[in-house]
């Protein structure tokens, strides 16, 4: 049955209820899957296994608050001491004792040993209360981290005192107004040892660190978010040099806009293949072949074009280093170094096994947004392996993150049916909006290249095959030979390309021929017409003279016997 039309009061009051004030934590990511950070005035909780980045977390939200918005912070640590918390930081770019001298930071340890616990039913957490206050009204902090928070409990079994002083500790933070972050260590069957944390926590996040297939990734869940929408998925995140930093990757809309204009692929040849004479900007191109069909070459003219038009380009390379690379395109008459000195070319190599599929596709995610490229190159894409599903999911991401940002992005694949996995079914060409297909054609005991146009949405394109060259002036495209033989190219082309010009000269000889035996027996005839044509001049004019011989002969007689009758008449 269908609901009733809200009234407009109702519309009105929904849409006026206020947020769930939050303090942003500044990682990457994280504010945006908790669209806006943690919330204010309230505890969290971070928990996870060993080793997965709960200290850190906490770490990078203190010093984040401290130096981005002007929140002091205090972090007390029932496990690691001062000194060693700075040096474990220290190489990450965090300076704890200059934030200790700016009074930005106060950092306590607080030594819990269990053989000097005598738990009775009168214990309680008020000494910790007092320590605490002391250090957060000494530096006026706003952000407090309790690191980790089983230390603290950990000589007590009485569950009834640990609940008890847990919700008083957590009443406590939420009257002073504190934003704090507690950690806790991920227990059998539940997300903490004791069970208990994540259901008085205002929010709750975990930290997971697995391997699989002998690869490790990190991954984040927002368990729960009293009062705000939150992102549901298990994000990856990184743990590097420059810090903490979740990234959302996932996308189910396909409603970005498109980029408009044409990028040439400075290929001459290949443009003109191309109605619009390139490719639609902000597309993803598929270019495929065996090893050696010149894959890697044709995505540096298209790197080294866009970089002359001035705009950034990023490889993603599984295979060669981006040394190698350059070194490699300066045969072709391409130096794409001065790009990359110039800061408009940036290479990103590694190896497909040192991350799993989620950590390369936050690699990507993660360095893309600071680089800002406006074509990216990955090279080659059958080299990421991993489950189907996993290959498929990471293959559709990457490419809605790319198209979502307008960006050009050129994928080779070493299979020439465009699939990703040599071992499965799945195919990628399908996901591209253009695919070019490079082959390799043997004849005449000689290899020659070819390539052709599979499929360019939204553009004409030309679906012949074409023969292309590498040489030190770049990349050239010759028409390929069809004939009834089939495709012929290299030698083999060269040879029947003489052939056929050898037999056109033949045939142009003999039309020259014809048509000089055709002037002579005109030239014969006319003269025969001219030598004809003269004799009946001169036998009509023998004719005329012979009548005029006649006239002349006939006009004598007359006279004469005109003076023959005179002078008869006379006689008588």
């Amino acid at each position: 049955m269908a609901s009733e039309p809200e009234s407009p009061s109702e519309t009105v009051t929904r849409k006026t209820v206020p947020a769930l004030p939050k303090v942003a934590t500044g990682i990457a990511g994280f504010d945006a899957i908790t669209f806006g950070g943690l919330p204010r005035g309230r505890p969290s909780l971070v928990c996870g296994a060993a080793g997965c980045g709960k200290t850190l977390f906490a770490t990078t939200f203190l010093v984040n608050g401290a130096t981005q918005f002007d929140e002091p912070g205090v972090f007390m640590s029932f496990e690691e001491r001062a000194e060693d918390l700075v040096a474990n930081v220290a190489s990450l770019g965090y300076d704890l004792d200059g934030l200790v001298a700016q009074g930005k930071l106060a950092i306590d340890h607080v030594r819990v040993e269990r053989s000097e616990i005598e738990e009775t039913g009168e214990y309680d957490l008020e000494g910790l209360f007092i320590r605490l206050g002391f250090a957060v009204d000494s530096i006026g902090a706003k952000r407090v981290v309790l690191d980790t928070i089983e230390t603290l409990f950990a000589g007590f079994s009485d569950e009834t005192v640990l609940r008890a002083e847990l919700r008083r500790l957590f009443g406590w933070i939420k009257d002073r107004g504190l934003t704090a972050i507690i950690t806790g260590e991920r227990g059998d069957g539940q997300l903490t040892r004791q069970g208990m944390e994540e259901y008085v926590s205002d929010c709750v996040v975990l930290l997971d660190n697995r391997v699989e297939d002998q690869i490790t990734t990190r991954r984040l869940r927002v368990v729960k978010y009293r009062g705000s929408a939150h992102g549901t998925n298990e994000y990856p995140f990184l743990i590097d040099a420059e810090g903490i930093s979740v990234l959302p990757v996932t996308s189910a809309d396909l409603d970005y806009s498109i980029a408009e204009g044409v990028v040439s692929t400075g290929i001459a040849g290949l443009d003109a293949m191309l109605e619009p004479g390139g490719f639609h900007r902000g597309t993803s191109i598929l270019i495929s072949g065996e090893a050696g069909t010149g894959k890697t070459m044709i995505t540096s003219s298209m790197i080294d074009a866009a970089c002359a038009r001035g705009e950034r380009c990023m490889a993603f390379v599984f295979e060669e280093s981006g040394h190698q690379i350059a070194r490699n395109a300066r045969s072709i008459g391409l130096d794409l170094a001065r790009h990359v000195e110039a800061g408009l070319l940036r290479f990103e190599a590694a190896r497909p096994s040192l991350y799993g599929l989620e950590m390369h596709l936050a690699r990507m995610h993660r360095d893309i947004d600071r680089f800002a490229p406006s074509l990216v190159v990955i090279d080659p894409l059958s080299a990421l392996r991993g489950p189907p599903v996993e290959l498929q999911s990471t293959m559709l991401r990457m490419i809605d993150m790319l198209k979502g940002r307008g960006i050009t992005a050129v994928f080779t694949s070493l299979r020439e049916d465009g699939e990703i996995d040599h071992d499965s079914a799945i195919g990628v060409s399908s996901l591209m909006d253009a695919w070019i297909k490079l082959l390799n054609v043997e004849a005449n005991g000689e290899r020659s290249r070819t390539l052709y146009v599979i499929k360019a949405r939204g553009m004409r394109h030309s679906n012949q095959v074409r023969e292309f060259m590498m040489s030190k002036d770049g990349i050239a495209l010759i028409d390929a030979y069809i004939g009834p033989a089939g495709v012929l190219t290299g030698t083999a082309r060269v040879v029947r390309e003489a052939e056929e010009a050898a037999a056109a000269l033949r045939r142009e000889q003999e039309n020259l021929r014809r048509q000089r035996e055709a002037l002579r027996r005109r030239q014969s005839l006319e003269r025969q017409i001219d030598e004809l044509r003269a004799n009946l001049e001169a036998v009509e004019e023998e004719e005329a003279l012979l009548l005029s011989e006649d006239e002349m002969r006939e006009a004598a007689l007359a006279s004469g016997r005109r003076d023959l009758a005179v002078r008869r008449g006379s006689t008588r």
